[in-house]
This record gives C-alpha cells, sequence and structure tokens, in this order.
C-alpha cells in the first residue's frame, strides 16, 4: 500500500506576502481560489516537488511561524543556496552535525542527508534544504 504525502498546511498571517515570498523562491503556484472573505486557499509546489504547501485564509487554526523542520532535499546545497540567495531569499550558510554538535560548513566527507541550510518565510515557518546526492534503498 502506497500512502504519499501529498500536501502540507502552513499558517500564515498575509496569505499574498507569502504567496509571494513562495514564488520568489521558485515555488510554482497551482490554486489560488478564494470562496468570500473569509475562506482563501492557495497551494504551490516547490521544483521537481510531488508535494504541495498550502497557505490561506480559513486553512488553519495553527498559529502563523509554528510549523519548524521542513525538508527541501537537493543534489547540490551550494548550487541550490546559490540560486536562492540570487532570488531574494535569506538562506544561511551550510552546515552540518559533528562530535560537538552544528559546525559551519558541508560535511567533510560530503556524506548524503549530512549537509543543511535554513531558511524561513515571512512568518518564521522554517525550512531546511538537506544535500542528498543518491537515495537510501527504497527510495
Amino acid at each position: 500500500m502506497d500512502l504519499k504525502l501529498e500536501l502540507v498546511v502552513l499558517p500564515v498571517t498575509d496569505v499574498d506576502r507569502a504567496k509571494a515570498f513562495y514564488e520568489s523562491a521558485g515555488f510554482t503556484v497551482d490554486v489560488d481560489h478564494r470562496a468570500g472573505d473569509s475562506f482563501r486557499v492557495v497551494q504551490l509546489t516547490p521544483p521537481g516537488s510531488e508535494c504541495s504547501i498550502t497557505i490561506g485564509t480559513g486553512v488553519s487554526q495553527a498559529e502563523p511561524g509554528c510549523v519548524q523542520g521542513l525538508h527541501l532535499v537537493v543534489t547540490d546545497i551550494e548550487a541550490s543556496r546559490a540560486d536562492l540567495v540570487e532570488r531574494g531569499i535569506e538562506v544561511s550558510e551550510p552546515f552540518h552535525f559533528g562530535p560537538e554538535g552544528q559546525v559551519t560548513g558541508v560535511d567533510p566527507s560530503r556524506q548524503d542527508y549530512g549537509t543543511f541550510a535554513s531558511f524561513s518565510d515571512p512568518d518564521g515557518n522554517g525550512w531546511l534544504l538537506q544535500e542528498v546526492k543518491q537515495r537510501a534503498p527504497g527510495r
């Protein structure tokens, strides 16, 4: 049986501001639907992803900015980070984890799943880029 994650709802305070942010990050707008002043749903999909995000009005009771740790898997973290920075997104320097905790720079062995960079949307919902050149078996 397949269980496919298709959508993650992100609570935001200003739908238009968040939509503009995600579009500038390269996400594609799939849907922007309104049903009056109390309901709007905007679905956006990151490039190459089969999972989308939804922002909107009347779609979540959660506090804006409360979603953390969303991962965008990339094959080249430095190129992906540079692309986002060029698009105007503030992205941390790459980092990895060593014996003493978080360390600036790419994983010295460039191990899959070992290097990250972070950024947040205007409300503080947190994202991580994670470098994976070769997926684990069965993925």
